[in-house]
């Protein structure tokens, strides 16, 4: 689950992590009210959507003025913010965050994911802020500093000190560089974040450390241990389907192709997808009932693909280990009828109670086309796809 950059600040604040005063917004005169009441002569305008490179699309702005303030929130505000995260069709801004100016003097890269290898916190640090770190480490990976955490003992004032030497900060600086490292991972490992990310931590003229943005992501597996995170969840942010699909425990990803994909399982989906690719065509979507599907999961998981415009075939892929075949025949059969389907369908399926449940497709009446091989269900969705 991702959060809003003012609400991933409202986390980090808890932790002694130093950041611009600042209010959320959600009308034009919110945001000029807010900077009245802050005070000073500039104002950050900032759009909040769930994707990085706001401002290379346009959606944060400098405000020197209660004028400018209102003229540049009237432009955010709505706005189809179009940014390298969202896509080309971009995200709607409903809400602004409205925070006083600050006088950066270096802009640095702060931040925290779990490293598969060596199962431990990494803390990435580099002097090159205000980039996206993945250019950082494509073009100038020297200048990326990594520390593996050591879940016993946390961030030591050694590691922290060493590297914000690294990337920059000086002497006088450390002590507050210190708090902030070790208050960000602090505040990644109570929350059960999968990122937490200061792009740019700034030092400002008088030599403060201050986290002039934060981008927070969480374990949805964990969420049920923190209500409060999950209180910040801002549905607008997210795709429609995906949230359907939650509901009932789908896990549901919208991609661009034509062909929809039914799989248990999320490695049999991603190789379901590739052998899609194979054929010559692309997967619409990922789709994993997972192992205890029902007839209405299924039937909810038809819906959920149908309702994409895109879509003009259907791939349904299943391995009967503890999820029965003839279970899943059962809700195809009535998914299908459900909703009129329309569109061609393909059925692969493998193990428990194969037969059975291949009997009950091939007496169901309906025109399901039935393949032995996952090559040979790809091979015969894109083809009928083709032929329409």
């Amino acid at each position: 689950m991702k959060i809003h950059e003012y609400q991933g600040k409202e986390i980090l604040r808890k932790y002694g992590v130093t950041t611009p005063r600042g209010t959320p917004c959600f009308t034009v005169d919110e945001a000029v009210q807010a900077a009245q009441q802050l005070g000073g002569k500039v104002w950050v305008v900032k759009a909040q959507i769930h994707a990085g490179g706001r401002g290379k699309g346009g959606g944060v702005k400098v405000a020197r003025s209660a004028d400018e303030v209102r003229q540049y929130a009237g432009q955010i505000l709505g706005m189809q913010l179009k940014t390298h995260q969202t896509g080309p069709e971009g995200q709607t801004v409903h809400r602004l965050l409205v925070e006083e100016g600050a006088d950066i003097r270096k802009e640095l890269y702060v931040g925290m994911v779990v490293d598969r290898v060596t199962q431990r916190v990494c803390l990435m640090a580099s002097s090159e802020g205000g980039m996206d770190i993945e250019e950082v480490a494509a073009h100038t990976p020297e200048k990326i500093h990594k520390v593996f955490v050591d879940p016993v003992s946390g961030l030591t004032d050694a590691e922290a000190d060493d590297v914000a030497a690294r990337i920059g900060v000086p002497a006088d600086s450390l002590p507050q560089a210190r708090s902030v490292l070790q208050g960000l991972y602090k505040a990644f490992w109570d929350t059960d974040a999968s990122l937490a990310e200061i792009n740019p931590l700034i030092l400002t003229g008088d030599g403060r450390v201050v986290a002039l943005d934060a981008k927070m992501n969480f374990d949805s597996n964990a969420l049920y241990r923190h209500p409060d995170i999950l209180e910040m969840r801002d549905l607008d942010e997210e795709d429609p389907a995906e949230i359907e699909a939650s509901k009932f425990d789908l896990s549901y990803i919208s991609l661009d192709g034509n062909i929809g994909c039914l799989v248990n399982g999320a490695g049999l989906a991603m190789a379901t997808m590739d052998t899609i690719k194979l054929y010559g065509a692309e997967p619409a979507n990922f789709l994993d009932v997972g192992g205890g599907a029902t007839t209405e999961k299924v039937t909810e998981a038809f819906k959920l693909m149908l309702a994409n415009p895109k879509v003009k075939g259907i791939l349904v892929n299943i391995f009967g280990g503890i999820m029965r075949c003839d279970t899943i025949a059962e809700g195809v059969v009535a998914a299908a009828r459900e909703v009129h389907l329309a569109v061609p369908l393909v059925v692969r399926m493998k193990g428990t109670n194969e037969d059975v449940g291949k009997k009950i497709l091939a007496e169901s009446g309906l025109p399901i086309i039935s393949a032995n091989t996952m090559a040979e269900a790809a091979e015969k969705v894109v083809a009928a796809v083709s032929a329409q």
